[in-house]
């Protein structure tokens, strides 16, 4: 794997933490699967516009 670097605020560090702990998780395990979350849920919305883009010509 390649690792990143990223910066949170402290309240969105405090927030990962938490999730973390509770979910017996490291944080960069947490940030990672709300990375890829967000990654497949933008995919899904990107490829939904260029269908109704298709679909409008």
């Amino acid at each position: 794997m390649i690792p990143f670097v990223i910066l949170l605020d402290d309240k969105a560090a405090e927030f990962y933490t938490k999730v973390a702990a509770s979910a017996d998780r490291s944080v960069e395990a947490v940030l990672s699967d709300a990375l890829f979350k967000l990654a497949g849920e933008l995919s899904l919305n990107a490829l939904a516009k260029a269908e109704r883009a298709r679909e409008s010509k």
